[in-house]
């Protein structure tokens, strides 16, 4: 997965110079305070304003600033500063620093809390950020001669997944790939990625054929459904009813042969794009499914075979948040022209740069959309570095059996 290293660094950077400024503000409001009470003597009335000094220290940068500067503080509302007074004894000063010491107790206690609550909360983000990257995991560069690069932005502030999945395995009849997008965004779509997720990486290593692979997926949504409906029950035969019978999953399942030959199954879901050096044209060999769990699967599933990837062509996929962004205008992006010139940018020898390719498409989306997603995105390019292409592989064999449609090759 693609990090955006320059969005990071300047994060970073914006929260050293607050941190400097916060340890920097309770010395010049000491300084300031001093300094006023040296030109304008208020025979110490204005050195109570000390007592917030410790208070922002410790808000800002700590306790053991706090201690050091409440006590440098509590000394100089002793000390006197020009003409006194003769009103003005001991006893104001007295109370100014113990109140400069009874601001120090307080906020040693409330930073001490502060600190806790910071260090609890940021182990529970190491264990959501665990949680999602086991979840939605990043892929290898290179999968049996596939190149891979693949993103994913979620909608939900703070969250690395969201209604988006996407997976890449490498089996014994080739490398197969899903991609999908799950009715609702963010958090609440999480269970249903995993799921989906989950049982994509079993199964496509057991089933010979993409629509066997697709029946998997059809029946473990289908059980996800009847858990979430009825906890701790058997799910039964039939479909669940109410809210939960409109949840469905738009797939794409992709096998890239051997050969470099391409097969794939469309439940309701963006056909990819075809890149061809500096070519990109969209596939679309056949009318896509209806999405899984709006209705059954029929019982014939034909892969449509989508051509043949020669080496340094690829295949570049997404989700419909890509094309669905909106700038503040509410301008649609334009997918395919800045495909077309993220491919351009990451033109190479032997082929565009997946992981160049996904992401300038990453950063133009970003830019399009001012930083702010209505939807969950996700991007996947693979790309054929065979460098060597077998004349004949098992899967082509078995393209002359039935259960295979014939798209011809999209250019």
């Amino acid at each position: 997965m693609i990090r955006h290293r320059a969005r990071r660094g300047a994060r970073a950077g914006a929260a050293s110079a607050r941190r400097a400024f916060v340890f920097v503000l309770p010395g010049l409001w000491v300084l300031g305070v001093v300094a006023w009470e040296l030109s304008h003597p208020t025979s110490g009335r204005l050195l109570q304003l000390l007592a917030a000094a410790p208070a922002i220290a410790c808000a800002g940068t700590g306790r053991r600033p706090c201690v050091l500067l409440g006590g440098l503080c509590a000394l100089l509302a002793l000390l006197p500063f020009g003409e006194v007074e003769p009103g003005a004894g001991w006893g104001s000063r007295l109370m100014t620093c113990g109140a400069v010491l009874s601001v120090i107790g307080a906020s040693y206690l409330t930073a001490g809390r502060r600190l806790r609550l910071v260090r609890e909360l940021e182990r529970t983000r190491e264990v959501a950020a665990t949680a999602q990257r086991v979840l939605l995991r990043p892929l290898p560069r290179r999968i049996d001669g596939v190149l891979l690069a693949a993103d994913h932005l979620s909608a939900s502030e703070g969250a690395v997944v969201g209604g988006d999945l996407y997976e890449v395995v490498g089996t014994r009849y080739g490398v197969r790939a899903v991609i999908g997008d799950v009715r609702g965004h963010g958090l609440d779509a999480m269970g249903t990625v995993a799921a989906m997720l989950g049982s994509f990486r079993e199964v496509a290593h057991d089933e010979p054929e993409l629509g066997d692979v697709l029946r998997r997926l059809e029946r473990s949504h289908q059980r996800h459904l009847w858990e979430r409906a009825r906890p701790g029950r058997r799910a039964a035969d039939g479909e669940p009813s109410g809210p939960l019978a409109e949840e469905f999953v738009t797939l794409l399942l992709v096998e890239v042969a051997p050969d470099g030959s391409v097969t794939a199954l469309n439940c309701g879901h963006p056909w990819p794009y075809r890149i061809a050096r500096k070519a990109v044209a969209p596939v679309a060999p056949a009318d896509p499914m209806p999405p899984l769990g709006l209705f059954p699967l029929p019982a014939e599933l034909p892969a449509v075979c989508c051509g043949q990837l020669r080496p340094g062509e690829g295949l570049f996929l997404h989700t419909d948040g890509a094309a669905d962004a909106r700038d503040a205008a509410g301008e649609f992006f334009p997918l395919t022209r800045e495909l077309r010139s993220s491919v351009e940018a990451a033109a190479a020898p032997g082929g565009p740069s997946p992981t160049g390719v996904v992401g300038n498409v990453r950063k133009a989306l970003l830019r399009h959309a001012g930083g702010r997603l209505t939807d969950d995105v996700a991007l996947l390019m693979l790309s054929n570095d065979r460098v060597r292409v077998p004349s004949q592989s098992a899967r082509a064999r078995r393209a002359a059996g039935p259960g295979r449609v014939e798209a011809g090759r999209a250019e």
